[in-house]
């Protein structure tokens, strides 16, 4: 194996400059096997001297005390020393002497102990080979088309995704589900007759410990094997399950498993039988089992033909209505995949109750890195700080796995946007510690990316990225309210272009309030799916945090929130607000133009843009839709469209 190198492709946070401490030291690899041969490629790659014996300054070691994936890291006497619990860990280890640089080799520096909280850090490909006629290539991507697949067949060259898997063993991925959760007719033939596509595939995200996994159709037994029925209850469909998995073990036999959306959004699943979500995942958990594999069914269940008319309904109940009485019932290799709020990855939600009440489930929390409802890669919008707030909540950083969709396409800077590579960076570094500080993870990114810079241009990242969530949610959604998008593509505002469609209803705004009320005494009830103290918390109108007081409740424009503004005042001041500190933003990267390649200040600055274009027209449109019903005029005198 060698070392993938892209002459036409920003290099991430691996450029060659980030491994300049290790290529000026002699080191010493005591370990052998596929990913020890690749930490000595890359030691290679960086110009360090290979050596098998001392003296040496970098000795990577293995050291079966440090456990699955870990690694330990220490320093004395002028050596420092990495010991990998495993290969992998090893190789993890390698990557975090990369991130440290010379400070890896100065000093004395005690045992610190290095372990996953997660034991499957995943990304969630929503690529298709064949270009779909309404989402494109990559489903829900901002990035240009997909690294495995063009023109409808594999890439003959897959030197870019060797490198991908690289990126992303530096930030301690190491699972990827490679297709679109909603299987089209092409794609569900990598089952079976494009399996060795599948294969290539895991063979280069391979030396880099990553392993492969694959969306599946539930009714493949219809569409590829002939069958008459997909139930999972029925011999001939377990059987065929059972055949096929073993022939993708025997063609891949570190495949990882299977990932299932089931009667979702249009997609086959048991209910066409009679049974429940759990046969069905644990049909395909018992097939997947001898070899070790695992299946993750998605809980993104609703009803997506709703009556807007019926305020009864409620889209955010629907996921723990279906799953929370099959808890427990899940065999230990069926994991459910749950998205981190109960709605669909807008830019504040609550964080769902399946995650806080299914506990004898194995669960992997679901995040989103590619920015549907967060300025899809054309807003600067570092999402780890809210996704550190979800993981710290009560006990969501105990599930299994963390799972999130990825944001990566074959444009040159992997995410479109330059600075959302710090979006797919944190949410490795987050799977691996939630406890991780935001700004901590902004700052290694930053060093590595540019190379340690100027402390200049550290300030202006921070000044822009630290707060550029809450900077979008101010201008888009207000105290919990979402889906005010434009229907279909979900970029830019529509205040009631998902209001009243089948697809749910969102805020309830009229003359007197608004809000959707959620709670048990009034409402859908929601509230009651919570736990203590959560569930009273949620109910309470005076308790409810301010940040969720419309997702829980319907008010009076009039009513005045903890912070002392009243609802249509907080309105139009954060409109404001994120407005202005778009422009704000845009300033700062001005000022940095010499501290960056000209090539990524240039796209950054044509997105910023953008953003602010985008930003003032949230900021109009909400504020003109919120004055219009309210006829409240702002308190300010500012002007309102």
């Amino acid at each position: 194996m060698s070392i993938p190198e892209l002459t036409d492709v920003h290099p991430a946070w691996l450029p060659p400059e980030a491994f300049r401490a290790i290529g000026s030291r002699r080191t010493i690899v005591r370990a052998y096997g596929p990913l020890a041969e690749t930490v000595r490629q890359e030691v290679a790659q960086a110009g360090g001297s290979l050596t098998e014996a001392g003296p040496a300054d970098l000795v990577l070691t293995l050291s079966e005390a440090e456990g699955e994936d870990g690694y330990a890291i220490s320093r004395r006497d002028g050596v420092t020393t990495v010991a990998g619990g495993d290969p992998a860990g090893l190789l993890y280890g390698f990557f975090h002497v990369v991130r440290l640089g010379e400070a890896a080799f100065e000093g004395e520096r005690p045992v610190e102990h290095h372990r996953p909280a997660m034991r499957r850090r995943m990304l969630d490909h929503w690529d298709n080979i064949d270009v779909h006629p309404v989402m494109g290539q990559v489903e829900r991507g901002y990035a240009g088309g997909s690294i495995f697949w063009a023109d409808g067949a594999l890439r003959a060259d897959l030197t870019r995704v060797r490198a991908y898997a690289r990126l992303l063993a530096a930030c301690g991925i190491n699972a990827v589900a490679i297709n679109n959760v909603n299987v089209h007719a092409t794609e569900a033939h990598l089952l079976t007759d494009r399996l060795g596509e599948v294969a290539a595939i895991a063979a280069a995200f391979r030396p880099y410990g990553i392993r492969v996994h694959l969306s599946v159709n539930f009714a493949s037994p219809i569409a590829l094997g002939g069958l008459s029925t997909a139930d999972p209850l029925d011999a001939d469909v377990r059987r065929w399950w059972a055949e096929t998995t073993e022939q993708v073990y025997a063609t891949i036999p570190d495949f990882g498993g299977y990932v299932v959306k089931a009667d979702s959004e249009g997609q086959p699943g048991p209910f066409a039988y009679g049974r429940t979500h759990a046969d069905g995942a644990n049909m395909l958990a018992d097939a997947l089992a001898p070899f070790g594999g695992v299946v993750h069914w998605r809980a993104f269940v609703y009803n997506h033909r709703q009556d807007w008319r019926d305020r009864s309904t409620d889209r955010a109940r629907a996921a723990y209505d279906h799953f929370a009485p099959l808890d427990g019932r899940f065999l230990d290799n069926a994991i459910l995949q749950v998205k981190h709020g109960p709605m669909d990855f807008q830019p504040r939600e609550p964080v769902s109750p399946v995650i806080l009440q299914m506990q004898g489930t194995h669960l992997a929390v679901e995040l989103q890195v590619t920015q549907e409802y967060t300025g899809q890669q054309r807003h600067v919008c570092y999402l780890a700080p809210m996704w550190s707030e979800v993981l710290g909540f009560e006990d969501v950083a105990e599930a299994g796995d963390l799972v999130a969709v990825s944001n990566v396409g074959d444009d040159r800077y992997w995410t479109g946007h330059p600075l959302a590579q710090a979006n797919l960076y944190a949410f490795g570094r987050l799977a691996w510690d939630p406890a991780l500080d935001p700004a901590a993870i902004l700052d290694e990114w930053t060093d590595l990316t540019f190379a340690r810079p100027g402390e200049p241009l550290r300030r202006t990242l921070h000044a822009m990225m630290d707060g550029s969530w809450r900077t979008y949610e101010r201008y888009t959604a207000p105290l919990g309210v979402g889906f005010m998008v434009r229907p279909g593509h979900h970029y830019g505002p529509d205040v009631d272009g998902y209001e009243y469609t089948p697809w749910g209803t969102y805020h309830f705004a009229d003359r007197d309030g608004v809000g959707v009320d959620r709670t048990r005494a009034t409402g859908t009830g929601f509230t009651g799916q919570y736990p203590e103290p959560w569930s009273d918390i949620y109910e309470s109108l005076e308790r409810c945090p301010d940040e969720l007081l419309l997702f829980f409740h319907h008010v009076p424009y009039g009513h005045v929130l903890q912070s002392g503004s009243t609802v249509i005042q907080h309105i139009y001041d954060t409109h404001f607000a994120g407005a202005e500190e778009v422009a704000e933003t845009r300033l700062l990267w001005e000022k940095v133009a010499g501290a960056v390649a000209p090539d990524v200040h240039a796209r950054v600055r044509e997105l910023l843009d953008e953003q602010l274009r985008c930003a003032e027209e949230w900021r109009d449109q909400i504020n003109a839709y919120f004055f219009r019903k309210s006829g409240v005029p702002d308190a300010h005198g500012r002007h309102i469209p």
